[in-house]
């Protein structure tokens, strides 16, 4: 018996995974527990989690293997520094005391944070091969091609690699400071939004402009090559030596400086977002070409912070490159750490993988923790919290999917959570996609975000080619797709007009189709199917919708307020709801409703809203 923890740490997205005898028993962020978003600490909490849901104590673990080599990325760093100086000091400084009291002393700080009883060996895994593996090994393929994309590794930002049986083969890297990942966040940063926070934000952004901007990027700030690979004009970036990602030299090519984080958002931000999105997506398919040409697989599978981009994600699968991709759910750097933990059990201890044919083994990515009935009433009993008990599951069900019908907006905490970014119907806010007030409400009133941003549809999976422009699942929210056109309404001449409009509020309340709450701006949505197998209750309360309304599509959206971690236990559920204008919360058979509870006052409202950093 192997068993191996699998640990990334101290940049952003902390995290840890379990995995024994190459099955993935456990994986959750650092965030969820210690709700600080990204959280960058030793994931503390994460792993006695992992080790707890295994019932196994640390000096039972065989192997421990960090998500990246610190000395190579230390190396990168110091390079770095020399290479700009002396301008780069200020930011050399702040660097310098977390590397040299904790970063570089890595196998001590696992060991103190085991409390000193894991005493065996511990492994470092290249960043890049950590992503890759978290993305081939558990994929329903038996051989793959393999891209990863992100900021920044170790040197890599880009790998091309070649998977068969129980091994990876990075064959292929372009290195820093050229970087795609690199480049997107500087228009993050650009565009007024949280570097490795907010580039999902700018993806959301880009249906609302125009590319104008992209032969700009292409003519000045990058030479893309026709293999993907890329330069990059290091005159127009910062990041190598400064606190920001861009110069002033961005600043006069863009007309005018980047946008003040919460200040209105112009037209000219629109159309960064929309150009740079476009830029990307080139970019993805040349590389995509270059993986294809030089594997042959007819598979791809891709992982890393930009895999997160779904919209190049989906023109990706219809450019018909590869006839099937994978994209696990995970692929940032929490990922890092179940790639990790796999990458030591299939190549380097050399064990079998068994791959069962159009299905993977990260089983729905719901890794995280379960609580169950009796502790949830316990939770409600001691504090006098009203709700209702249903003992059979067809009756919370139906009374759920009333509450929808009723246009209410339902907290769902049900079963394990997720691992990864996404709220896949375990720690979800739903409801019901056919009204045309839900998503700026839920936005406004529920989220406190920016009202421009979508929300995500579940669709029953054998449902998904009746609603939208997909002919195969999507269980991770990583592919967007057109809604179907029998679905979209005639605009009148007013709503046209309505949809030019400089207020994005004036634009999302358009209903552009028989599902206005999960149809952006451009027709499109980010689509999760959702199935008995993989999601059970969720599927059914989907099914109980479905036989209510005829409609087989509902709104989900991860359950958290701006700035919040995804709730974890009933406890931040329950905070989480009381705070926010959500109507009813499920917590797995109990149901409570807003109406019966006790008064919250609006300070005490307020003051849970701003314990969070805006992202």
């Amino acid at each position: 018996m192997s068993r191996i923890l699998g640990i990334s740490a101290f940049y952003h997205d902390s995290a840890a995974a379990l995995v024994v005898d190459g099955d993935i028993i456990a994986a959750a962020q650092e965030e969820r527990f210690t709700r600080i978003k990204h959280d960058h600490e030793f994931p503390t909490h994460a792993v006695k989690y992992c080790l707890e849901e295994a019932g196994i104590e640390p000096e039972d673990l065989d192997y421990v293997v960090f998500y990246d080599k610190p000395l190579q990325k230390f190396d990168r760093l110091l390079e770095t520094y020399v290479a700009y100086a002396p301008s780069g000091f200020r930011s050399f400084l702040m660097a310098m005391p977390l590397w040299l009291k904790t970063k570089l002393h890595l196998p001590r700080e696992i060991k103190k944070a085991l409390d000193k009883r894991y005493k065996k060996r511990i492994a470092f895994t290249g960043h890049h091969e950590s992503h890759a593996a978290s993305a081939f090994f558990p994929s329903p393929y038996e051989e793959s091609a393999l891209l990863t994309l992100d900021g920044v590794g170790e040197w890599d930002t880009v790998t091309i690699g070649h998977g068969k049986g129980n091994e990876i083969e990075l064959i292929k890297s372009l290195h820093f400071p050229h970087s795609l990942g690199l480049l997107y966040s500087a228009f993050t940063y650009f565009c007024g939004f949280r570097v490795n926070s907010g580039e999902y934000k700018l993806m959301g952004l880009a249906p609302y402009g125009e590319p104008k901007y992209a032969d700009k990027i292409l003519e000045h700030l990058i030479d893309l090559k026709e293999d993907g690979s890329l330069a990059m004009n290091m005159k127009y970036f910062n990041y190598c030596q400064g606190l920001t990602m861009t110069s002033p030299e961005m600043d006069a090519l863009f007309d005018g400086p980047p946008r003040t984080s919460e200040t209105e958002i112009s037209q000219r931000e629109m159309d960064l977002a929309a150009s740079i999105q476009k830029v990307t997506e080139e970019a993805v398919f040349r590389m995509a070409k270059t993986a294809k040409k030089l594997t042959g697989s007819k598979n791809l599978c891709l992982a890393g912070g930009v895999a997160l981009n779904c919209v190049a994600n989906g023109k990706l699968l219809r450019s018909g490159i590869f006839e099937n991709v994978f994209i696990t759910p995970a692929s940032g750097d929490a990922g890092g750490a179940l790639g990790a933990a796999l990458f030591v059990h299939h190549q380097l201890l050399k064990n079998e993988r068994k791959v069962v044919e159009g299905k993977d083994s990260i089983k729905g990515s719901f890794l995280g923790p379960v609580h169950k009935n009796e502790d949830i009433k316990a939770f409600l009993d001691k504090r006098d919290i009203p709700y209702n008990y249903f003992e059979k599951e067809e009756e919370l069900l139906e009374a759920t999917a009333n509450e929808m019908v009723d246009l209410n907006v339902i907290g769902w905490f049900s079963g394990r959570m997720e691992f990864g970014p996404r709220a896949l119907g375990g720690r979800s806010i739903i409801g019901d996609p056919r009204s045309e007030a839900m998503q700026s409400q839920m936005n406004l009133r529920i989220k406190f975000r920016e009202s421009f941003r979508p929300f995500a549809p579940c669709v029953l999976a054998e449902e998904v080619s009746d609603y939208f422009d997909l002919d195969r699942e999507s269980p991770y929210m990583l592919i967007v797709a057109d809604v179907k056109k029998e679905h979209w309404n005639e605009l009148t001449e007013e709503q046209r007009e309505q949809m030019k409009h400089p207020d994005l509020r004036k634009r999302v309340n358009v209903p552009r189709s028989t599902l206005p709450a999960i149809t952006h701006v451009d027709m499109s949505a980010r689509i999760q199917t959702v199935d008995e197998e993989r999601h059970g209750r969720y599927y059914r309360l989907m099914k109980e919708f479905k036989r209510q309304t005829g409609c087989g599509v509902i709104v989900n959206t991860s359950f958290n307020i701006r700035g919040e971690p995804i709730v974890n236990t009933p406890a931040d559920a329950y905070r989480c709801f009381m705070a926010s204008d959500m109507d009813v919360l499920v917590l797995e058979n109990c149901l409570l409703r807003k109406k019966e509870q006790p008064l919250i006052d609006e300070a005490t409202k307020k003051k849970y809203i701003e314990s969070f950093d805006l992202d």
